[in-house]
C-alpha cells in the first residue's frame, strides 16, 4: 500500500511551483531523493534548484537517502538567510516550545534548563524599534550579571548575495537600492533550532540568558529584522554567546529572506547548514564567517 507524504515548499520552491503544499503517494519504503523525483516529475520547475536544497522529515534536517514513513512531512528547504525579529511580551509572538517568557526562570519550579536560566525565543510579525533592547536586557539580567551585549540588524539599501540560482535576478537589479526585506519562515523547525542554538551556547560559553528574536513578512527600509541579547556575568562569554547566536541562526533556522525592489525580489541567502560550524567541517555548505558578516542584517 503506497504511503503519503506532505510536502512544505518555501521562498523561491514555493514561487516556482505556485504552492505551499503538494501531496504525494509513494511507494512503501521510499526515501527522500525518491520523494523528490516524484515532486520534480509533477513540478519540473523545480530540478534545477536540486544541488541548493536541503530536506527536513518531520521538523529535523535529513539527508536524501532518510525513508519516509506514512504521513511524514518533508520540508523542501532552499538556502536560508535567518532573519529575526523580536517583541517579549507575553503572547505577542510565536514562542518556541519549552522558552520561558520574560521574566521567568527556567531553572525555577516548573522550569527544565539550567538554575537561573531565562530565554526569549521568537518569531514576530509585528515591527519593533530598539528600544526593544533595552526590554530584552531588563528581562533577561539578575543581579549576579555584570555584561549584557545587544545586537540588532536592519534592514539596509544595499543588496546582499543572491541565493544560488537568483544571479540572473540579481544581475537585473544591480546597482538599485533595497526598498524592503520580506521574511517567510518554517516556524515550529525555526523555534526548534533556536532551541538548539540557545543548548549550544549554554554548553559553550555558559551564558543561560539569551533573546533570539526573528521578524517575518515585511520590513521597510532602516527598520530592524533580528535582535539578540545575551546576558552573563562577564563580557567575553556575552559577547561570544550573541556572536554566536546570530551567525548560527543565520546559517541554521529555516528562515528566509527576500529583497524587494521597485519592479522585482531577489531571494539571498547560503545552502542550509545543519548542524554547528567545525573547522574541519566536512559539510559543503557551511558559511564562511565573510559571508555572514555580509549577510548580517
Amino acid at each position: 500500500m503506497p504511503i503519503s507524504v506532505r510536502v512544505r515548499l518555501f521562498a523561491i520552491q514555493r514561487e516556482l511551483a505556485g504552492a505551499r503544499e503538494i501531496a504525494l503517494e509513494l511507494a512503501p519504503g521510499a526515501t527522500i531523493e525518491a520523494a523528490w523525483a516524484a515532486l520534480v516529475e509533477r513540478h519540473p520547475v523545480l530540478a534545477s534548484g536540486r544541488p541548493a536544497v536541503r530536506f527536513a522529515r518531520n521538523g529535523e534536517y535529513a539527508d536524501p537517502d532518510t525513508t519516509l514513513g506514512n504521513g511524514d512531512e518533508l520540508a523542501i528547504i532552499p538556502p536560508v538567510s535567518g532573519g529575526d525579529e523580536v517583541g517579549i511580551e507575553p503572547g505577542g509572538g510565536v514562542a518556541a516550545a519549552g522558552a520561558e517568557p520574560a521574566g521567568e526562570s527556567a531553572g525555577e519550579p516548573g522550569g527544565d534548563g539550567p538554575v537561573g536560566a531565562r530565554r526569549i525565543l521568537e518569531l514576530r510579525a509585528d515591527p519593533f524599534d530598539s528600544t526593544i533592547l533595552t526590554d530584552l536586557g531588563e528581562a533577561l539580567a539578575t543581579d549576579a550579571d555584570g555584561a549584557v551585549v545587544a545586537f540588532i540588524g536592519r534592514t539596509r539599501e544595499t543588496a546582499g548575495t543572491p541565493a544560488p540560482g537568483q544571479e540572473a535576478e540579481a544581475a537585473r537589479h544591480a546597482g538599485r537600492a533595497v526598498e524592503s526585506l520580506a521574511y517567510e519562515a518554517h516556524e515550529p523547525m525555526a523555534l526548534a533550532m533556536l532551541a538548539r542554538i540557545a543548548d549550544e551556547i549554554a554548553e559553550r560559553f555558559g551564558v543561560v540568558r539569551l533573546a533570539i528574536v526573528h521578524r517575518t513578512g515585511e520590513v521597510p527600509l532602516g527598520e530592524p529584522s533580528v535582535a539578540i541579547v545575551a546576558v552573563s556575568t562577564h563580557r567575553d562569554s556575552a559577547f561570544e554567546a550573541a556572536r554566536y547566536a546570530i551567525d548560527e541562526t543565520k546559517a541554521r533556522a529555516p528562515i528566509w529572506k527576500a529583497e524587494r525592489f521597485a519592479d522585482g525580489h531577489v531571494w539571498v541567502g547560503e545552502i542550509a547548514r545543519d548542524g554547528p560550524a567545525t573547522p574541519d567541517s566536512k559539510s559543503s555548505v557551511a558559511k564562511s564567517s565573510a559571508a555572514a558578516d555580509r549577510e548580517a542584517r
